[in-house]
């Protein structure tokens, strides 16, 4: 307390002094005593009175407790009284239990009396129910079956909480409604085969399929009532739930694989094209089922069903299950590229999922693929390696056809343009044409793959075609009497070498892209050239044929008999125009090679006959007749090769090749020189004309004039030896295919 004064006087000495800081504030001090004793006893008046409130809120309290304790002594007095009688009236509870028996029974009767009129009605509502379903009458046999449904749970749900043990009333009236499953299950049937003919019906009376939609609905309702009934009292009636909304998807999606696998009319053995029309179908029924379903069926579900998506997902799915089913069997060729084009192609295109009238419900990007991409590359090797063995198989009967038209005793055909031709080219690419534009069908990739496939095996084709048509040549050189149109067909033969060149090119032109792709350009390198072979041989083996029938005449040539006016030139003439108007079915450039090779080898034949020796020139006329007849009939030859070549340039490919003549005119020149002396002279300008001439050459040709010294064919012949001339690059060599018979140069010198 002693604290508190001195802090409440020095407090009081703090506010005097700063009352009276200024002297003319003496004059103030009663004022300021006033004032302050007026604040003291207000200050004093509101402490008494929050004392006095105090005070008496501490007296209201206590009398509180106080009723309250009394409150508490009454309610234990309570207790013990009402325990007391709790104990006396247990004997008087037990007695009473026959009442509550009695007050169970009443209330069950009590139920029973209101669902009275329902439980003698029965029978009756069944057979209404049954001859509804039985007409057709679905919405009404569904409203009876209700009524006879709700009944029987009402019973039950009652009994179930009255006595949830009591199993025999239960199963009593389990058994009293028993007629009511089967009704169920009957009209349950009605709905399913209506939903199995929904595409049909929909078309026809979309009321009834609406009707079963509806029913479909309540009992949807029903059982999600009973569910949430069954939280609360753990209740559910018989037969519940029906579940009949995902019955309902169960029976499409059922209906749906049926109908895809439904479609197969036909098997291979009845029908090579079974698979071609087995998908067709499928296209064309599934695309019009579901163009159905999306502008008649979506009408007659409630939006919530999506039934177009879900029947979409289910044609979809079905498909894949099909398309999986037919990819496992043993499938030919023709018969994966089918699959493959419908699952690639046809069922992405706008004559199925792409249809406008699909559109824009169908998003062909969202759908997963028919068949799994490891599924599709098994297809494709079995595919490539059945193709090979076909094209292989294939190839080899195209020939052995071909080849028996070559002992045909007709001439082969001819093109447009006069030329012969058999039928082997075209068969061989309209077979590569066909396999190409099939997988074309089904992706790049497999062209790609199929052309190159095309093409090796038309090299390993192309080899055995020039063994056959070396063995045909052979054959008939062994006896030309057979077959009869061997000219023409090794004519056809050579022909056939360019068609199946421009073939190639176009074939690659048409089918490929970029010319290096998949190493397919160095294939066509070994083709020409294999090609090109055969033509060559063909060539070879007609020209052959010529100089067989002219080597009885090409004999004659420098003998006396020559000399003495033998006409062995005109018959070779004759002879050769004769084969070259037969030639003439040769197409370019093998007509033209021909045509120098020919003149070529008359010449070389004619020279040949100069250096055999046959004749030695005795006199200077003699030697004058023999260079002159040689002369005249070294133009004969040029005007008939000029003529032939004429020919050539009118089909535009002819050139001049009378430089072959000019070599006869050369020797002749040489033979008819009439002074020796110039000899050296006239036999180096030969030389320096026709470098591969040999020094045997040149001696033969001495010893056909038959007037040179012995030292001037030393000096000739060593002077030769000094080195020989140089060839141009166009120099077309004449001499060293021509042998001079076994005579050695000393015998010809002396």
């Amino acid at each position: 307390m002693k604290e508190t004064d001195r802090e409440a006087v020095a407090t009081a000495v703090q506010r005097v002094a700063g009352m009276l800081q200024r002297p003319d504030q003496l004059d103030k001090v009663e004022q300021y005593r006033r004032r302050e004793a007026r604040k003291k006893a207000s200050v004093e008046a509101r402490l008494k009175a929050a004392i006095q409130s105090q005070l008496d809120g501490v007296r209201t309290g206590l009398s509180q407790l106080h009723n309250a304790l009394n409150d508490v002594k009454d309610i234990q007095q309570s207790l013990a009284d009402v325990s007391k009688d709790w104990r006396q009236s247990i004997n008087t509870i037990e007695s009473l239990k026959d009442v509550k028996d009695a007050v169970v029974q009443h209330s069950q009767l009590a139920a029973a009396v209101e669902n009275l009129k329902n439980i003698f009605s029965v029978p009756e509502i069944v057979r209404e129910t049954q001859d509804l379903i039985e007409q057709g009458a679905l919405l009404q046999a569904h409203r009876k079956l209700m009524d006879l449904e709700c009944s029987r749970d009402g019973l039950m749900y009652e009994q179930y909480r009255m006595d949830s043990g009591n199993t025999r009333d239960m199963t009593l009236i389990h058994g009293y409604f028993g007629s009511t499953q089967g009704l169920s299950d009957e009209l349950a049937k009605q709905l399913w085969m209506v939903l199995q003919r929904s595409l049909v019906t929909v078309r026809r009376d979309p009321t009834l399929l609406v009707s079963v939609v509806r029913i479909i609905e309540r009992e949807e309702k029903i059982d999600r009532r009973i569910l949430d009934r069954k939280k609360q009292t753990g209740f559910v009636p018989p037969g519940r739930p029906k579940n009949w909304k995902e019955k309902m998807f169960t029976i499409l999606e059922r209906t749906v694989t049926t109908r895809i696998e439904g479609t197969q009319a036909d098997t291979r053995e009845s029908d090579k094209m079974w698979l071609v029309r087995h998908l067709e179908i499928i296209r064309k029924y599934v695309l019009d089922d579901l163009i159905v379903a999306k502008n008649l069926m979506v009408q007659c579900f409630p939006p919530h069903y999506e039934i177009f998506k879900n029947l979409l997902n289910m044609y979809h799915q079905a498909l894949s299950t099909r398309m999986q089913d037919l990819a496992s069997e043993d499938l030919e060729a023709n018969e994966i590229v089918s699959l493959l084009t419908w699952v690639l192609n046809t069922y992405t295109s706008t004559e199925m999922m792409r249809n406008v009238e699909l559109a824009p419900e169908v998003d062909v990007g969202t759908l997963e693929p028919l068949l799994s991409p490891h599924v599709v590359s098994e297809l494709l090797d079995t595919y490539m390696s059945t193709l090979t063995s076909n094209i292989i198989a294939w190839l080899r009967k195209a020939l052995e056809t071909d080849k028996k038209d070559w002992v045909k005793e007709t001439e082969p055909e001819a093109d447009q343009d006069g030329y012969y031709q058999t039928t082997l080219p075209a068969i061989v690419f309209q077979m590569f044409e066909q396999n190409l534009q099939v997988a074309a069908q089904i992706s790049e990739d497999l062209k790609t793959k199929v052309l190159v496939l095309c093409l090796q095996q038309m090299n390993s084709f192309l080899s055995r075609y020039k063994d056959e048509a070396q063995l045909y040549k052979e054959e008939h050189l062994r006896n030309r009497q057979h077959p009869h149109c061997y000219v023409q067909y090794m004519i056809a033969i050579i022909n056939n070498c360019q068609t199946f060149k421009e073939s190639i090119v176009s074939l690659k032109r048409k089918y490929l892209k970029n010319e290096v792709e998949e190493g397919v350009s160095p294939s066509q390198p070994s083709m020409d050239g294999i090609l090109d072979a055969i033509a060559k041989e063909g060539c070879s083996g007609l020209l052959e044929e010529v100089f067989l029938d002219l080597e009885q005449h090409l004999n004659e040539l420098m003998t006396k008999k020559w000399l003495l006016g033998s006409n062995a030139v005109d018959i070779i003439c004759v002879t050769v125009e004769d084969y070259f108007n037969d030639f003439a079915k040769i197409k370019k450039p093998y007509k033209k090679r021909m045509t120098a090779e020919a003149h070529r080898r008359v010449v070389v034949e004619y020279l040949r006959a100069v250096m055999q020796k046959r004749i030695s020139f005795r006199s200077p006329e003699e030697r004058k007749e023999g260079a002159e007849k040689m002369v005249r009939e070294a133009e004969q030859l040029r005007f008939l090769f000029r003529k032939l070549a004429s020919v050539s340039v009118a089909q535009g490919f002819g050139e001049d090749v009378d430089g072959y003549c000019d070599t006869i005119v050369a020797v002749a020149e040489v033979i008819k020189l009439t002074d020796p002396s110039l000899l050296y002279l006239e036999v180096s300008t030969l030389v320096s004309k026709y470098p591969d001439i040999r020094d045997d050459h040149i001696g033969a040709l001495l010893a056909v004039r038959g007037d040179a010294s012995r030292d001037m064919k030393q000096t000739i012949m060593e002077t030769l030896e000094q080195g020989p001339a140089q060839a141009s690059p166009s120099y077309v060599p004449l001499f060293k295919d021509i042998v001079v018979p076994s005579l050695n140069v000393a015998k010809l010198l002396k």
